[in-house]
Formats: C-alpha cells, sequence, structure tokens
C-alpha cells in the first residue's frame, strides 16, 4: 500500500521545524508533513543563540529565523557590570513559522491535531485517522525520564512597550542583583525597539514549579527599579528546560519507542548549563537532511548515535552543574556564575558553544573555590567527566 508521506513530523516545535526547511531545501523530492497539536507551528517561544554556536553556512540558512541581532551582551552581578562584545541572536516561533508556510504545501502543513500513538512508519490522529510513512520523527518535547538526572531552568517572560526608551544598546542575558531565591535567579532582558523589551524573571531550580503570578509581580518590580513604565503587555510566554546533572543516554533511549527516531529535547539534545537547544537542532537538521537514506531504521540509527555522542561529550558541563545544584548553598551558587563571567570573553564563549577543551576546565576549576572544596569533590566523582 502506498504510503501517505515519505517523512512524518510528530509535532511542530523547533527541531521539527528545522527538519521540514533542510529537507525542503535539500531534498525537495521528499514529502514530508509536519503535524502539530498547538494552533500554530512553533508555538510562543523565543530561541536564542550566541555567535559562535553555529558555523557561517548555518548562520545563512536559519538567518530569516532570527527577528533580533545584536553585536553584545552584558551580564550583572552584585560586585560588577560585564559587556562581552560576542553575538547574540533572537529566533522567533512567529518566524519559524512563517518558514515552514513557504517551504512546504499547506496540505502538509497539519495544526491543532494532538498525535495519539505513533510508531517508527505512521502516526495515529486524534480524530483516528492513521498516516504513514517511510518514517516517522518524534519531535513533540521532553517526556518524564528516570535515566536523566534533571535539574531546570524556569522563566516567565513578558513582551512589553514602554513610556519611554530603555536606553540598552544590547541584551541582559543575566542580572543576577535581583533577590535570591528557589536556587540562583535572574532576570534576563532583550531590547527589542526603542521602547518594545522582553523581560523575562528566570530561576535555576531543582523543582519543576512555576508560580505565574508571582513571577508577573517580579517583571513588575524590575521594570520600576529600571525606571520603566510599562504601557502594554504584548506577549507572555513561560517554560521549564531541562540542565544536566547526570544520567545514562543510552538508557534514556532505551525508555523510549522502539525504533521512532527522536529529536530536540525528546533525544536529550540541549546544553547541559544554559538548556538552549536551538544549535543542537540545527545541527540535528543539518544530519537528517543528509542521510543517504531516510527510512526510519538509518534515522533512528544516525539521531541516535548523534545524541548519545553529544551527551556523552559534555560531562564538564554537568559537573559544572553538579556544582550548582548539589554542592553550592543559597549565595553560593551566584558566585560561582559571577566567577565564572570574570574569565575571557572566549572562554565564555565556548561554554556557550559547548565547545571548550581541557585547558578551559583547568582555568575554570583553578585558583580559589567559591565553596569549601570538599562539598565540592563529593558531588564531582558521581558520574564520569567526559573530558575532550
Amino acid at each position: 500500500m502506498a504510503q501517505d508521506y515519505d517523512i512524518i513530523l510528530a509535532g511542530g516545535g523547533l527541531a521539527n521545524g528545522l527538519i521540514a526547511l533542510r529537507l525542503a531545501a535539500l531534498r525537495p523530492e521528499v514529502r514530508v508533513a509536519i503535524i502539530e497539536s498547538g494552533a500554530s507551528i512553533g508555538g510562543n517561544h523565543t530561541w536564542s543563540s550566541f555567535g559562535l554556536d553555529i558555523n557561517e553556512e548555518q548562520r545563512r540558512w536559519t538567518h530569516p529565523l532570527f527577528a533580533h541581532r545584536w553585536d553584545n551582551y552584558s551580564v550583572r552581578f552584585p560586585r560588577a557590570t560585564r559587556r562581552l562584545e560576542v553575538g547574540y541572536g533572537s529566533a522567533t516561533s512567529e518566524k519559524l513559522a512563517e518558514a515552514v508556510a513557504a517551504a512546504l504545501p499547506p496540505d502538509r502543513i497539519i495544526t491543532n491535531m494532538p498525535i495519539v500513538a505513533l510508531d517508527p512508519t505512521s502516526v495515529t490522529l486524534a480524530d483516528q485517522r492513521v498516516l504513514s510513512a517511510g518514517a516517522v520523527i518524534d519531535g513533540r518535547g521532553q517526556a518524564r525520564t528516570r535515566a536523566l538526572d534533571l535539574r531546570w531552568q524556569k522563566f516567565l517572560g513578558q513582551e512589553v512597550e514602554l513610556a519611554e526608551p530603555h536606553g540598552l544598546d544590547g541584551p541582559i542575558i543575566m542580572d543576577a542583583t535581583v533577590p535570591q531565591s528557589d536556587g540562583y535567579r535572574f532576570v534576563y532582558t532583550l531590547p527589542f525597539g526603542p521602547r518594545h523589551v522582553l523581560i523575562e524573571d528566570t530561576y535555576y531550580s531543582d523543582g519543576r514549579d512555576l508560580a505565574p503570578e508571582t513571577l508577573r509581580g517580579h517583571i513588575a518590580d524590575y521594570a520600576r527599579l529600571q525606571g520603566w513604565q510599562i504601557t502594554r503587555v504584548q506577549r507572555e510566554e513561560q517554560g521549564i528546560l531541562p540542565l544536566g546533572i547526570g544520567g545514562d543516554i543510552s538508557a534514556f533511549w532505551d525508555e523510549g519507542q522502539a525504533g521512532v527516531p527522536r529529536v530536540g529535547l525528546a533525544a536529550g539534545m540541549f546544553h547541559p548549563v544554559t538548556g538552549y537547544s536551538f544549535p543542537d537542532a540545527v545541527r540535528m537538521a543539518d544530519l537528517v537532511a543528509s542521510l543517504p537514506k531516510l527510512d526510519a531504521a538509518s534515522i533512528y540509527a544516525a539521531v541516535r548515535a548523534e545524541s548519545e555522542r553529544v551527551w556523552n561529550g559534555r560531562g564538564m558541563y554537568r559537573m559544572l552543574n553538579r556544582m550548582l545544584f548539589l554542592a553550592a548553598q543559597d549565595e553560593e551558587r551566584r558566585t560561582i556564575l559571577e566567577r565564572f563571567y570574570e574569565h575571557p570573553d572566549a572562554l565564555v564563549g565556548r561554554l556557550y558553544a559547548a565547545s571548550n577543551h581541557w585547558t578551559d576546565w583547568f582555568t575554570v576549576f583553578s585558583g580559589r573555590p567559591p565553596i569549601p572544596p570538599l562539598r565540592a569533590l563529593s558531588t564531582l566523582v558521581k558520574y564520569p567527566l567526559g573530558i575532550r
């Protein structure tokens, strides 16, 4: 029996949206359908990345997704404020939806349609239709897992208009001068226009619980402290992103449905320290589009191998997280991050790009530790280091 499509992308988030774009550009003969449970491809999200995170060709093909770019960003801590001359950019779900709509025929973009079951070559929709394909790629986000030891970056952000210009010429990716609570707290600010700014109240936390009304109050308080008068809230988004402490990535894959390729957070593809997923999703889209065969078995083998390679190569980032979440107490978490930002721009950039080498780690962990050495050492030996 003829298949309905060559590839079905289950979930219309970032990872599958990028795969749709890359296949449409490089493999236009492949019949791709993307199915999203929500009202639109991409949902309601902002995905940011640093200038060193992806290569020049990847910057070229993802350029239409970026609504804003800056040449620098800043961080603020109690002892110092620092400006880093490193590029930063933000892609939006609206831009992703527009790009996918331009790349695929309308009848291959299915929204407002939950998937109730899937296997490597078919999906069952909420309306009981069963669609077949040579391969189904699951990009519906991360499920609960016993195999990975995770903590959380959780946030609520409001995109607002101000009565007067804010005066920022670049993002503030961490303002940790705010009162600390629920782990490590900071405010993240993106200036989208002279009187247009995104303000996010953000936490590195042990738990997933989010209190939206409290965070909205914090955003209002922060704006007042900056001398900003909010005249309108244009948009609000919230999220809970995984941060890696440790775990067994092979066991994580074995928890999932046998033979079903997974991408994005569903494949454990995120930066362990920041929770950023855009660079990994870009590289995975390139990988899938480059495969000689696009059957389920070939895609599954390739994406699982890439997921395991990436996870196993990032042990030192998870060790840094263990310092933050397991060894540090109260204000010590902020002190660890403050010390990290004393390092050169290039080293900081390599951390965000997950491309540090062993000499960087020697630099990061040398000197006077911000927490008692014995307490720190007790958390560092639990998992393999993964030094490259």
